[in-house]
């Protein structure tokens, strides 16, 4: 059923349309227009007033067209209009090895546009064929690769679904992400006292020893199987012939287990308190949920749905963890049990990104047999 030509030429499209993450203005009036032109009713959130970014949040609602009288229960799908730099500009390529790659000089954008791509094939698919359908929404988040700042601040009330599924992952499609973890964003800020490097050193203290000294009392990296942290900038300091007086390290810890991602937090500010005491200077320590953790066992009903569609179309339904974060983390967070998800696309964020076109289409199909399924 799924229309190959049509998906990858909508796919081409979208990718075409410049959304680095804070400039998605165009992309989100470009969807907008196609979703009413679907015959969905959608509405952007005010989010953006808070997020500072070009667009808010697309929730898009498909009304049931009739499914005999049964009580069908309303879902989601999920996806994200932006994307990462460098994506200006991008000019696709159709491989003869059935790869589709950018030039080289710009990232693909198949994160996550294949997913747009799928989502609106699917909905062309189920209009031309007639196919019953309970309420489903379509999400189309801003601001993802910006810390998920868009989906964290979304208007949940405009949300009616049980449940939901987020096309946003890496891995072989027909595979599902049941396990995220929560993250922890850390700031962290050393206040020493300055004084001139050659002259009186003694009376000065050294923002950068003492953040050193600090950085050293961490457990960092692997925890364990579950958990992980890790310091991913230091900035402060200045000219050499001047002791520092400040430093501002930013930092992080993940963990699918909210009591050893708590253990971890505390343990990092407690080296900074002990450290800052001993040099007898100051610290200040702040950490916030950037996202809440999920996990799924075999028997939850939005996993069995979505493995039951998989092994349908005889793909996997094989399950995995995943160490980073996605949209599907938030709207778990809000309620909504939410699996992420593969779209197989492969080394994202850089400029080699690429997927292949029978993915687009095995995505499609997918998630057609998921809306079939449901009814």
């Amino acid at each position: 059923m799924i229309n190959k030509e049509r998906v990858i030429s909508q796919f081409l499209d979208l990718v075409q349309i410049d959304s680095e993450t804070r400039s998605e203005r165009q992309i989100a009036d470009y969807l907008k227009a196609k979703f009413n032109e679907l015959g969905l009713e959608v509405v952007e959130d005010d989010s953006m007033s808070r997020t500072g970014h070009a667009a808010g949040n697309l929730v898009a609602t498909w009304k049931s067209n009739g499914t005999d009288g049964k009580e069908i229960e309303p879902f989601l799908f999920t996806c994200h209009m932006d994307t990462v730099a460098p994506g200006n500009g991008i000019k696709p390529v159709i491989g003869d090895d059935g790869w589709i790659r950018s030039d080289g000089t710009t990232i693909l954008g198949s994160d996550d546009k294949a997913g747009v791509a799928a989502l609106l094939e699917v909905i062309q698919t189920v209009n031309e064929n007639q196919l019953p359908h309970g309420q489903i929404q379509f999400v189309i988040t801003a601001g993802e690769e910006s810390a998920l700042i868009g989906s964290r601040l979304i208007d949940a009330s405009l949300l009616d679904a049980k449940y939901g599924f987020a096309i946003d992952s890496n891995g072989e499609v027909g595979t599902i992400c049941t396990s995220s973890p929560s993250r922890a964003q850390i700031d962290i800020e050393i206040f020493g006292k300055s004084a001139h490097a050659g002259v009186n050193p003694e009376d000065g203290i050294s923002a950068i020893q003492v953040a050193g000294k600090i950085i050293s009392r961490m457990n960092l990296g692997r925890i364990d199987e579950e958990t992980t942290a890790n310091i991913g900038k230091f900035e402060g300091g200045g000219a050499t012939n001047i002791v520092p007086d400040y430093v501002k390290l930013y930092a992080e810890a993940r963990s699918t287990n909210q009591d050893k991602l708590n253990k971890q937090v505390q343990e990092m500010k407690d080296a900074v308190e002990l450290v800052c005491k001993e040099y007898g200077t100051r610290g200040e320590f702040q950490s916030v949920v950037a996202y809440p953790s999920f996990h799924f066992s075999d028997d939850d009903e939005v996993f069995v749905k979505a493995k039951k569609a998989a092994r349908q179309l005889g793909l996997s339904g094989d399950t995995f963890s995943s160490g980073g974060g996605s949209d599907a983390n938030n709207f778990n967070g809000l309620g909504v049990p939410t699996v992420n998800l593969a779209v197989g696309y492969e080394d994202i964020h850089t400029t080699s990104e690429r997927i292949k076109v029978d993915d687009i289409v095995k995505i499609s199909e997918y998630a057609l047999e998921i809306i079939k399924q449901s009814v």
